[in-house]
């Protein structure tokens, strides 16, 4: 069985082992493939594994030999599901691997935004408090998060972890979701729409996949609605904010304050808006990629391998 690993490094930059894959046949993998490289690479190859590498209907036409396609991701939107379907080509995702890293660093972007605590940090080791008049001092506002109301867009399980935080520390949270789960209702958790989500809440905070219904769904009409300094949390996906109404509600103060982990096109582009707004943080996309969930991945995506040599595949998406 012939297996290609094309973009391999994301995961994998060498403190994991591809020995799961190696088990399963011949393996062949590589760091990135360039667009005009991926059906060179795929060859003759069986199965195929995936991040970011676009698999559409033009290189499975070209490689007649894929039999199976797996993504190095719970996002699969970077697959033509459709036509694998009619190809009779099972596509399979890694669902649940990254939830307790996502929540935990969501917290940890909320935190910061609150907090500063790395700016602070990075004051204090430039000697700043070496100089202080005082025995302390603050270079940015400080803010509760008790009491507040983060409103959630989306309660897949990454969702729920962020929401069960929240209510840890004391937060009231508001849910906007497709699918509404009355058991997770309680006195700091309900169920609500999209506008009162917005009207209502202090801090929102994205966790919903990109589909046309959720693309673009942070923009100038929805930031109207929200209160006057709130903040914008996206560790989802780039493509539901519109960038430059997001930069333009933050240097008009209009929004306090934004934490994003993902942005619209990736790597980020140089002349992007949000480079220069006021009162953002931004990290590159690495929410997931703590060791353990980067572990999970791996042995989830190995196991899909496995269960569909078996017959008995699992994880499977279609359109």
């Amino acid at each position: 069985m012939k297996i290609v690993v094309l973009d391999g490094y994301a995961l994998n930059p060498g403190d994991l082992s591809w020995s799961e894959f190696e088990a399963l046949g011949d393996v062949r993998i590589y760091d990135r493939t360039a667009k005009e490289d991926v059906v060179s690479r795929i060859g003759d190859a069986e199965i195929v594994i995936t991040n970011k590498c676009v698999i559409n209907r033009e290189i499975m036409d070209s490689c007649p030999s894929i039999r199976y396609i797996g993504i190095l991701a719970t996002g699969y939107n970077i697959v033509d599901v459709a036509a694998a379907a009619k190809k009779k080509i099972t596509v399979c995702n890694v669902p649940g691997y990254s939830t307790p890293t996502v929540a935990q660093f969501t917290f940890g972007l909320i935190l910061e935004l609150s907090s500063h605590i790395g700016e602070h940090s990075r004051s204090v080791l430039a000697g700043d408090w070496c100089r202080a008049k005082d025995f302390t001092y603050w270079n940015y506002p400080l803010a509760e998060l008790n009491g507040k109301t983060i409103g959630i867009i989306g309660f897949g399980s990454i969702g729920r972890a962020v929401g069960a935080i929240a209510q840890a520390m004391g937060m009231q949270v508001l849910v906007y979701s497709r699918t509404r789960y009355p058991e997770l209702e309680n006195e700091s958790c309900h169920f609500t729409s999209k506008e009162t989500l917005f009207a209502q809440s202090d801090i929102i905070s994205l966790h919903c996949p990109l589909f046309p219904e959720t693309a673009d769904l942070i923009n100038k009409e929805s930031i109207a609605m929200m209160k006057k300094g709130a903040w914008i949390i996206n560790t989802a996906r780039g493509g539901c904010v519109v960038e430059q109404d997001l930069a333009d509600a933050l240097n008009s103060g209009r929004l306090g304050g934004a934490a994003l982990d993902v942005v619209r096109e990736e790597p980020m582009r140089a002349d992007s808006p949000l480079l220069h707004a006021k009162n953002i943080i931004i990290t590159p996309h690495i929410a997931w990629e703590s060791l353990e969930a980067r572990q999970r991945l791996m042995d989830i995506a190995a196991g899909n391998v496995k269960a569909f040599l078996s017959g008995h595949p699992v994880h499977t998406v279609t359109a």
